[in-house]
Parts: structure tokens; C-alpha cells; sequence
């Protein structure tokens, strides 16, 4: 992580906190040295980021910094927010954090008089199924996708036999209790889909040719029924 991208993302996890947080929380979220943190702080107050606190204590992102009002409705901010909250609980690591991120910064960027549809809102999204574990980091698969790289998957398949896959992954889609990868498969010459939780382990490779977006229409063409 680049030091500009650390700083904003300083101010990101302070916004996500009411309370003080201490250097040691800070340090470890963002993977870096304790000395490294305070540095990243008295660079931000150097900057006049109003952070209130100092090292051994805590530090306080003070309200109303840098967003202006957001002009949204209530329904509007009901359904990010509910919505935020679903990838908060079934995403994983880096993008729950990313949901909280964005109702923090939701919370400060919207008028005073909204703020309450955020802060005291009756909405939350339920789940009575259990979600099985993954055994790898889900976000290797959306870098994928963003990167246009192919994935070795260590494969079980619902009789527990593992299979080496290459895969050009295009689509990550969540459904309410397991997470499919769609992609096409070299060792089949097709497309297939694979559950995350299924996957033993997970290995980035170079590039695939075909471009994302038409490998999902593809994809959707052959999903589509015949014409009659």
C-alpha cells in the first residue's frame, strides 16, 4: 500500500470509530510498524486532518470532516445502507471492511437531519442458514477479476476427490449462503462454476486473452434457452 493510499485509509478507519483508537489497532489493520503509524499521523495533523489525541492515548477523526452534504432520501440511504450491511456479513475480509468504511462515511456525508435514518435504522439483513468457511481469501478472486489473471484452484468436489483447475474467472456471484466463481475452466474447455468454500487453495497466474466482459456474454449466451 502506497503511503497516500495509507493515509486516506487512516482517515477511513478513524471515521469507522466513535471511540479513540490506539496506534497498536491502527498499525495492525493497516500492516505496518508502530513508528510507521505515528509518522502517517503527524502527517495527517501536519495537513490540518482534525485527529484529536496522540500516541499511548487514542486518536478521534473530528466530526464533519471533508465530505460535503450527500443528497440522498431516506429510502435511498435505507437501501445502501441495508445493503452495505449484507456485504459486511457474507463478504470477505477486505470487502465487509469496505461496506463499514462506506456506511461510515455515509453517516458523515449526508445532512444532520438524515444522519439518524443511518445511525438508529431498523433495517438488517437475517440469514437463518449457516455459511460454510472458506479456506482461502475470497478477495484473491475479485483482484482476479479486476487483473484479468488466471487462478490455479486446488478443487473438492461434493465427494471431498481434489482436482488441480486453471481458471480465467469473470464473475463472483453471492448468493445468501455459499459464493460461486464463475469462470472458464481449461481442463474442461467450458465455462463452470466453483463454491468458494470448496476451494483448498488458491493460487494467482499471468493473464488470460479473452476480455471479462466477453467472457460473461459468452457465458450469459449460453445460458440462454434456444430460440423455439
Amino acid at each position: 500500500m502506497r503511503r497516500t493510499e495509507r493515509l486516506f485509509q487512516i482517515i477511513q478507519v478513524l471515521r469507522r470509530h466513535r471511540a479513540p483508537v490506539t496506534g497498536q489497532v491502527l498499525a495492525e489493520e493497516l500492516e505496518v510498524s508502530l513508528r510507521t503509524l505515528y509518522r502517517d499521523m503527524a502527517e495527517l495533523i501536519a495537513q490540518r486532518v482534525p485527529i484529536r489525541g496522540e500516541a499511548g492515548t487514542g486518536y478521534v477523526l473530528e466530526d464533519g470532516y471533508d465530505m460535503p452534504p450527500l443528497m440522498l432520501t431516506a429510502d435511498e440511504l435505507e437501501a445502501a445502507v441495508l445493503g452495505a450491511q449484507w456485504v459486511a456479513a457474507r463478504g470477505d475480509a477486505a470487502l465487509a471492511r469496505g461496506a463499514r468504511d462506506l456506511i461510515a462515511k455515509l453517516t458523515v456525508a449526508v445532512p444532520r437531519e438524515l444522519q439518524p435514518v443511518i445511525v438508529d435504522s431498523g433495517l438488517t439483513p437475517v440469514s437463518f442458514k449457516e455459511r460454510p468457511k472458506d479456506s482461502f481469501d475470497v478477495a484473491l478472486v475479485r483482484q482476479s477479476i479486476r487483473g484479468q489473471t488466471k487462478l490455479a484452484l486446488d478443487y473438492a468436489d461434493e465427494t471431498g476427490n481434489v482436482t488441480r483447475r486453471v481458471v480465467w474467472p469473470f464473475l463472483l456471484a453471492y448468493w445468501d449462503d455459499v459464493r460461486l466463481i464463475g469462470a472458464w475452466c481449461e481442463l474442461r474447455q467450458d465455462f463452470r462454476h466453483f463454491r468458494t468454500d470448496r476451494v483448498r487453495k488458491a493460487e494467482t497466474l499471468g493473464r488470460f486473452p479473452e476480455r471479462i466482459t466477453t467472457l460473461r456474454r459468452k457465458w450469459e449466451a449460453q445460458r440462454r434457452p434456444p430460440k423455439t
